[in-house]
């Protein structure tokens, strides 16, 4: 079984920052792209940032230059430093990995989501 945790949700004012942790563990042979996504109340889950095993990002057009994708691959943890939040960043985040389970067999992972509100 593999199990993703995220962290590093919260309050916090417009214009100030958060830093998401989100931590990978049990059984895979490696990782390959990570990924942050976010639902707000009503809304369809939406791509905010990803990270390949090579350090490629790739980022949502309502997130760059604001948000920091990373990753760490021998603590198999990724991270979202999050800048100028603003109340439409409010959301669920979500952290997604795709790990190898065995030569030439992939699975995907969500994490439980981590709340962040942006408000005054």
């Amino acid at each position: 079984q593999v199990q993703v945790v995220e962290s590093g949700g919260g309050l916090v004012q417009p214009g100030g920052s958060l830093r998401l942790s989100c931590a990978v563990s049990g059984s895979f042979v490696s990782i390959d792209d990570m990924g942050w996504y976010r639902q707000a109340p009503g809304k369809e889950r939406e791509l905010v940032a990803t990270i390949s095993s090579g350090g490629a990002t790739n980022y949502g057009s309502s997130v760059k230059g604001r948000f920091t994708i990373s990753r760490d691959n021998a603590k198999n943890a990724v991270y979202l430093q999050m800048s100028n939040l603003q109340p439409e960043d409010t959301a669920v985040y979500y952290c997604n990995v795709l790990f190898r389970i065995r030569i030439g067999q992939y699975s995907s992972r969500w994490g439980q989501g981590t709340q962040v509100t942006v408000s005054s």
